[in-house]
């Protein structure tokens, strides 16, 4: 694969009640474990963080495909839901629900865009098989 960019990030202190910075410093942000999970809650946390970066991921990837088609993604949004929880190996697991709004489109055509740009999305591409991702309508013409 030609890599076209790379984006570095580190983690300082004690991770997930560290800091995290990018390398250019456009990130730079404290982290709390929400309370869920036993934490103070009130700040970022890494799961906020995947959240953020597939939701964009993919509504990009959405709009290059509808793009193709001529479909109307004006008011699209793209939700990104992202769970975290034991995996029942000693570990922990994500999950990931992507909830797209395109107001604009009819359902059956709509839901055929959600699946081409789950096969177009690099986030979509890396959880493959690892994570378990739910694509949801939420809106559709």
């Amino acid at each position: 694969m030609q890599v076209l960019y790379t984006a570095s990030a580190t983690s300082t202190g004690d991770g997930r009640s560290g800091h995290v910075r990018t390398t250019d410093g456009i990130l730079d942000l404290d982290l709390v474990p929400p309370k869920e999970m036993g934490g103070a809650g009130g700040g970022a946390n890494p799961e906020q963080l995947f959240a953020a970066g597939y939701a964009a991921c993919f509504h990009s990837a959405l709009r290059a495909v509808a793009r193709g088609t001529k479909a109307d993604v004006t008011d699209s949004a793209v939700e990104a839901e992202v769970g975290i929880g034991p995996n029942g190996a000693g570990g922990y697991g994500l999950t990931v629900a992507l909830v797209v709004d395109l107001p604009a489109v009819e359902r059956a055509a709509a839901e055929e865009l959600m699946a081409q740009a789950h096969q177009v999305c690099p986030y979509s591409n890396a959880t493959r098989g690892n994570v378990e991702v739910a694509l949801r309508l939420r809106a559709a013409a």
